[in-house]
């Protein structure tokens, strides 16, 4: 009998399933909007997802989640989700409760860097770290295709560091919702993007906005752009620039620490194409070596990173979803 494994991206927004097969293609994609600030009705609907899929292959399969936020050491309740109605609840016993079997939960930047190192992006590498910049700032650690959890279940939580190398501008920085100051998050997330473009020109640009001033400028891209109209901006440029710098210094203190053979970026802000170009020119001043071998890449799967690998918690045919609790 084959061996299926679902795996679940709880977003803010919106839920997504897919079932793996045996050679992980994916055989069964669902996706649904998230119920807004609706614990039990959250359950609801990922339970109902797996039931439906399980009722499709005619088949009960081994589940995994990717959440926003990790599971307390302290309390064994999630932690730090922004996705608040699911803060200081007891997610990962609930869902096995409604089950009626073991569950295997991660952070969803976790499960992203999993299945870019598995067989994505990162495919080949021993030492992996998957970053996502979009709303957010996260990041995920997998060592020999293992996650790295770490002792507070907070490896790879990047983006709530100081920047590093900061300038005089650049201190103390903006006050970040974890309640200190100048976070990597407040600078390289998409808002971050977005509050320094304002600060700098006093005009409110969104993200997209700013990339496509700046790409505008492109040679190559003018030619990509003359039906959407867009027009060059200095200022877009401008920030851009001072976005792949910051960018640049934050991934060198990564670099420095953890010595990734690959970095692969993930979220909105990984669209930007000359970011892979441009941030490794950059980082060679501020890592210590002579030589920087890492590379920066983007995702292969996309926004379906984060569910597979949140399928890939479990082996292929380790459990097989029967152990009950």
């Amino acid at each position: 009998m084959k061996t299926f494994r679902i795996g679940i991206d709880l977003g803010g927004t919106k839920i997504e399933l897919v079932v793996l097969d045996e050679t992980d293609h994916i055989i069964h994609k669902q996706r649904i909007v998230t119920p807004h600030g609706d614990y039990d009705h959250t359950l609801d609907s990922i339970c109902n997802l797996v039931w439906e899929a399980e009722h499709l292959i005619n088949q009960k399969c081994s589940v995994g989640i990717g959440t926003p936020g990790a599971i307390s050491q302290k309390t064994g309740l999630l932690k730090n989700s922004n996705s608040t109605c699911l803060n200081d609840k007891p997610i990962q016993q609930d869902l096995e409760q409604k089950l009626g079997r073991k569950i295997r939960l991660s952070n969803d930047a976790n499960c992203f860097t999993l299945s870019e190192a598995c067989d994505g992006a990162a495919a080949g590498s021993q030492n992996v770290f998957g970053v996502i910049i979009g709303t957010g700032t996260g990041a995920g650690i997998v060592i020999n295709q293992q996650i790295v959890e770490g002792a507070n279940r907070i490896a790879g939580e990047w983006g709530h560091n100081p920047m590093p190398w900061p300038n005089h501008s650049e201190i103390p920085g903006p006050t970040c919702y974890c309640g200190l100051s100048g976070c990597i998050e407040t600078f390289l997330s998409g808002p971050g993007l977005e509050a320094d473009y304002l600060r700098s020109f006093n005009t409110a640009l969104n993200s997209h906005e700013i990339v496509a001033g700046a790409v505008a400028g492109d040679t190559a891209a003018k030619e990509t752009m003359i039906e959407s109209k867009k027009t060059y901006n200095p200022n877009c440029e401008a920030a851009l620039q001072r976005y792949e710098e910051r960018l640049a210094r934050a991934l060198s203190h990564v670099i420095n620490i953890l010595d990734p053979d690959t970095i692969v970026l993930g979220g909105g802000m990984s669209n930007i194409k000359r970011l892979y170009e441009n941030v490794p020119r950059l980082w060679g001043k501020y890592v210590f070596s002579d030589l920087v071998l890492t590379k920066l890449k983007p995702p292969k799967h996309g926004d379906s990173s984060g569910v597979r690998g949140a399928a890939r918690l479990w082996a292929i045919g380790e459990n097989d979803g029967r152990n009950k609790r």
